[in-house]
């Protein structure tokens, strides 16, 4: 029996219920496939019985590589890499259905990654139904002018419809992790907020964020200069908390960014 190792954060999901339900969020049959740090395959196994048009599992961890293709062989094609350096528009010509349990001490930068990697014309993805530690799953999906809202639920809700399918127990995975899991699924947006360059929302976000019990005042000026016109433009109050402003607030803001710097 493979032992997972801590410092790859693995947490093999064994529950067969919670499988099931993560396997039954989106049509699998004659999909291309992507699963994430797929472990020793319990949710591989059952992807391929729903038979998928074609199955790639990226996995860091070679004595894991060994079992997949013993238990797998040509059924699925094996990407031994770091998921935080693949690129993922050259994994398949054709658009992915991803699932993953993804490690939780780089989810939330496997997420960013893939957002800022959507594209305007040539998403690489279509479904994404991953596995995220609660509290970050509870930031991801935070609304405005509450405790949870940042930077990550920003990033996010920018491009992605995102929904909460259910909460999952540590007693679910193996070894049990200290916290409860939640697992979440996202659909690309059919129209969404366009700006030049996605670092630009990431440099506003943080920035904003970075004393986000502060008011709005001294981050503002720091980015726009002290102009006042935008926030006339845009109705900012200065006084309001980072936590009170829309997604759509924070893309405006990019998108006058980059109009001064250009």
């Amino acid at each position: 029996m493979i032992r997972a190792k801590k410092s790859l954060g693995q947490n093999f999901l064994t529950d067969e219920n919670i499988i099931n339900i993560i396997i039954n969020t989106t049509e699998i049959k004659n999909k291309n496939i992507l699963e994430v740090g797929p472990g020793t395959g319990n949710m591989t196994l059952k992807i391929l019985e729903k038979n998928p048009k074609k199955m790639i599992v990226i996995e860091k961890d070679l004595r894991l590589i060994d079992e997949l293709n013993k238990k797998f062989g040509s059924k699925i094609k094996v990407i031994n890499e770091d998921v935080l350096k693949v690129n993922e528009n050259l994994i398949s010509k054709e658009k992915l259905t991803v699932f993953g349990n993804l490690p939780y001490n780089i989810s939330t930068e496997i997420l960013c990654k893939w957002v800022l990697n959507v594209n305007d014309k040539d998403l690489w993805f279509d479904n994404l139904i991953l596995m995220f530690q609660k509290e970050v799953a509870e930031r991801i999906t935070a609304k405005p002018n509450t405790s949870n809202y940042g930077r990550l639920s920003i990033i996010s809700n920018w491009k992605l419809n995102i929904k909460k399918i259910c909460d999952v127990s540590p007693s679910c995975f193996s070894p049990k992790p200290k916290v409860d899991s939640s697992l979440l699924f996202f659909t690309p947006k059919k129209n969404f907020f366009k700006i030049s360059n996605s670092k630009n929302l990431e440099k506003i976000s943080r920035i904003f964020f970075m004393h986000r019990r502060k008011m709005i005042k001294k981050p503002y000026y720091q980015l726009f200069n002290r102009n006042n016109r935008i926030i006339e433009k845009l109705g900012i109050k200065l006084n309001l908390r980072p936590q009170n402003l829309s997604l759509e607030t924070y893309l405006k803001l990019t998108k006058e960014y980059e109009k001064l710097r250009n």
